[in-house]
């Protein structure tokens, strides 16, 4: 278990990793106004504090150790942190998670895995733009079988086959990949030929229709297949540590607010 403190710390390096000019003072024009690598750092924090926006600034300013940790006097207003999380879009998140991943340790050994998240408040703009009727995000994500960091995450409302949702997600992350694992919901002869046409080795089950599949399926359960499993660890630690259900009413919101908790965990699995 990592201390609220550390974490605000990792959060805090994370977030002036990636801005451009880190030595920006925390609120340089004032309270009413903080430096990016702020606004990045406490809307992360906050992922793990699982409080509303008007409790978090009450719990900040219950916490002097961690508001030191941004060189903050007192908490932003409650207002601010939904208008930063609105600002930060997926583009920004995704190099913030690639990153995160990095310092948890990413080997190149990685599995793909898909699960739902529950939705609390489901769009309706986007329920009808999708023309699907639905309860649950799919979340795939691809995770480290040894450090468990997750490098990326890919969503959908729509009944999309894993094959075509696995080769987007391999596209993205090829030249960091030497090892892809997956079961069979995966077995596509495209991705396995687009894996080995980028060095990368597919562990990937096949459908058992003929004894030849059999015999490769038996033949990878005694090699190196069985770390896949360590995927759905990835996502038992997410809904365990943050929650299955996501809070935000859009749908934009909803992939940011799991993206950011992918981010959070990295950052615990980098401390630990």
């Amino acid at each position: 278990m990592v201390s609220l403190r550390r974490l605000a710390r990792l959060c805090r390096d994370l977030a002036k990793q990636h801005v451009d000019d880190p030595g920006v003072p925390a609120a340089p024009s004032g309270a009413d106004r903080y430096a990016d690598w702020v606004q990045i750092a406490l809307i992360l924090f906050h992922v793990e504090l699982e409080k509303s926006h008007r409790e978090t600034e009450d719990y900040l300013n219950e916490m002097p150790g961690v508001l030191a940790v941004f060189d903050l006097d007192e908490a932003p207003h409650y207002s601010s942190f939904c208008r930063w999380e609105q600002r930060y879009r997926m583009r920004e998140l995704r190099r913030l998670l690639r990153t995160s991943a990095e310092q948890a340790g990413w080997s190149g050994e990685a599995a793909i895995d898909a699960s739902g998240f529950q939705r609390n408040q489901t769009s309706f703009h986007y329920r009808d733009r999708a023309n699907y009727s639905l309860q649950s995000l799919k979340t795939t994500i691809l995770i480290d079988v040894n450090s468990l960091a997750i490098k990326d995450v890919h969503y959908t409302t729509q009944k999309a086959w894993d094959g075509h949702i696995g080769m987007q997600v391999f596209r993205r992350n090829a030249e960091d990949l030497r090892v892809l694992s997956a079961d069979a919901n995966y077995s596509w002869s495209d991705l396995r030929e687009e894996c080995r046409s980028e060095s990368t080795h597919p562990l990937i089950r096949h459908r058992e229709q003929t004894l030849l599949q059999k015999a490769h399926n038996a033949r990878m359960d005694a090699t190196d297949y069985n770390q896949r499993w360590m995927s759905e660890t990835g996502f038992s630690q997410l809904k365990k540590d943050d929650g299955e259900k996501l809070r935000s009413r859009s749908w934009h919101g909803q992939f940011r607010d799991l993206t950011r908790k992918c981010i959070v965990h990295n950052l615990t699995q980098a401390a630990s």
